[in-house]
């Protein structure tokens, strides 16, 4: 099992998001997806992020726009960085993956989070407005109304804000964060070691 934690407003997520399902089907290991806010992980654990988007390293942050460019052609997706509205307020998207897990649509949320992450890296849409929250749930033919109903709802915001606080408390203080049993890695170029953290845990798991 590996355990993915993630927010749909990071690009390194989109890369991870993306690479990690042909790679778990490769070793045939399940992916357990973990919903967070990444902005609230942030003003918990990690607020030096909000220092370095005030004041980044001109050198550094051109490096960065070029290294999420290198690994986007490599895993052939689209990245406009920087996206027109960043940081972007991604928590309806997020309530609206969590809401389809709770429903037991672990099928169902995998295509929606990527039309999210194609709708807000790939398109530059404003993914905290409810037309393009709708307008994925229509890609994936996923009944809009109960979804956009269902995001409201105080059980989904509690299991959101569970999931993001047992981030935080297992050690986590950004997104994408992977854990493979107690074992956590951060970061798209983390997944080689995830891949053989989870051949290891697959070895030893004793026979069925």
């Amino acid at each position: 099992m590996i355990e993915f934690f993630f927010d749909c407003s990071s690009p390194w997520t989109y890369l991870a998001f993306h690479n990690i399902q042909p790679m778990a089907q490769e070793i045939g290991v399940p992916v357990r997806w973990r919903p967070i806010l990444v902005g609230g992980v942030f003003n918990s654990v990690n607020p030096s992020v909000y220092a370095q988007r005030e004041h980044p390293v001109p050198a550094k942050l051109d490096y960065m726009y070029k290294d999420i460019q290198d690994w986007a052609s490599m895993a052939g997706l689209k990245i406009k960085m920087p996206p027109s509205v960043f940081p972007v307020n991604s928590v309806k998207a997020m309530r609206a993956c969590t809401w389809l897990l709770e429903q037991g649509q672990p099928q169902a949320m995998v295509p929606f989070a990527r039309a999210v992450f194609e709708s807000y890296w790939g398109d530059d849409q404003d993914i905290s407005r409810d037309d393009v929250i709708a307008a994925a749930c229509d890609r994936c033919g996923l009944d809009t109304d109960a979804v956009m109903q269902g995001i409201t709802t105080q059980p989904i915001k509690d299991r959101l804000k569970a999931h993001t606080e047992e981030l935080v408390r297992r050690g986590g203080f950004g997104s994408p964060t992977m854990f493979v049993g107690n074992d956590m890695y951060f970061g798209n170029d983390r997944l080689v070691l995830v891949r053989a953290a989870a051949l290891r845990q697959k070895a030893s798991a004793p026979a069925s």
